[in-house]
């Protein structure tokens, strides 16, 4: 992972901290900050069971998007469940960082992660940011992103420089996300930043376009968190003209968030607690795209066929099993899958191949499982991982 990612686009510092958050004693508490007030845009988790930094988040940005100058993030600690005293410390996190960036607490977002049911130690956290925020700059990228990571094996960014006016134009995003991964609007914490000139409102609309093939499409678990969170920030410093929308120049940055969010994404099912290697299931040819997704979506979540992927074990019978009971309409008649490009099942029975070599292939770091439902022509791709004994392993001592 590149040292810089998250600063690369113009109008943006960032900083992190270990404040003793984190038992092993690894930077813990990240802030990401505007020069100015910048477009924002967010999308959090459907879970009827959210922490208190996503009830802030919804309350200063009641309508997903408006201007935020930053954004402050710990892990070790979700501030789930905590009660009446845990939106007060969101807010207090709020008002904290925003004191130090000269700005509002209604003007700076809060994200944490880690274990739930646990009182935010909040002189931890507010030494935190006492020491974070005088340190912003441009040099510490790297060490964002893992104070922002939890279970996570690996440290998750990605850029994408584009021309836009004649500007060069930056989009750069980091994420973590390894366990308790499933998708619904957003499935981890992320956060993007760009230098192109974005009205909130569209922002918002672009963001929401990309959250549904990328972090929609993530699952490692099926387990959705309660704290969930993709935000993202527009400079407007790279000094291109305002993007609008439905333009060309809107489709060349929408593509560029699209790219970032969809390799961010990826990441996550790669580094899935547990995971050996990255699974991705294609859904063609359903009544429409919703089906799609719920097909797709139903085969990335079976626990059957993930540990049938671990094993390099080509069990079609566990695939057609989870398209079966989706929501989805499917006739095992018309239906088609295949592994890895070779087809293994059709018109209601297997196909005649070789399984050795098949399993060969799903050894392979990126297992593609392709399935042909013959109803249509909605379609939707759905990414996630193996399911392995080290899964049971990380989550059976997650808090003892």
């Amino acid at each position: 992972m590149n040292n810089r990612h998250i600063t690369i686009p113009s109008g943006f510092k960032a900083a992190a901290v270990a404040c003793g958050i984190k038992k092993s004693g690894k930077h813990d508490l990240a802030i990401i900050a505007a020069d100015t007030d910048a477009s924002a845009a967010i999308v959090t988790t459907s879970n009827q069971i959210f922490g208190a930094p996503i009830a802030w988040d919804r309350q200063i940005l009641p309508k997903g998007y408006g201007k935020i100058r930053g954004m402050v993030i710990n892990a070790g600690n979700s501030n789930v469940c905590t009660g009446k005293q845990g939106f007060c410390d969101a807010k207090a996190m709020a008002a904290r960082t925003a004191k130090h960036l000269g700005s509002k607490p209604e003007k700076v977002l809060v994200a944490s992660t880690g274990v739930i049911g646990r009182a935010m130690p909040m002189a931890n956290v507010t030494a935190g940011i006492d020491s974070a925020a005088p340190g912003l700059n441009t040099k510490s990228d790297h060490r964002v992103v893992e104070a922002i990571s939890t279970t996570d094996t690996r440290y998750k960014s990605a850029v994408v420089q584009i021309r836009l006016g004649g500007k060069n134009v930056t989009v750069a995003g980091i994420v973590k996300g390894s366990g308790m991964i499933a998708p619904s609007l957003a499935t981890m914490i992320g956060v993007i930043t760009t230098d192109a000139a974005v009205a909130p409102a569209l922002l918002y609309k672009l963001l929401r376009q990309a959250v549904r093939t990328s972090f929609n499409a993530v699952t490692v678990d099926s387990d959705q968190s309660t704290s969930d969170i993709v935000a993202i920030f527009a400079s407007g410093c790279a000094g291109a003209k305002e993007v609008k929308d439905g333009t060309a120049e809107c489709k060349k940055f929408f593509a560029a968030v699209q790219e970032v969010c969809d390799a961010l994404a990826f990441s996550i099912a790669a580094d899935g607690e547990g995971a050996t290697r990255v699974i991705e299931i294609s859904v063609t040819g359903a009544h429409n795209d919703k089906e799609a997704q719920m097909a797709a979506k139903s085969v990335a979540d079976s626990p059957l066929v993930k540990t049938a992927v671990h094993g390099a074990d080509p069990n079609w019978g566990r695939i057609a099993m989870a398209l079966g009971k989706s929501a989805a309409k499917v006739k095992a008649e018309k239906l088609i899958i295949k592994i890895g490009g070779t087809k293994i099942f059709a018109k209601g029975t297997g196909c005649k191949c070789d399984l050795k070599k098949i399993s060969e292939m799903m050894k392979q770091n990126v297992v593609k499982i392709d399935c042909e439902l013959g109803q249509g022509k909605g379609k939707f791709t759905a990414l996630t991982c193996d399911l392995s004994r080290e899964y049971i392993s990380i989550n059976a001592d997650y808090t003892t």
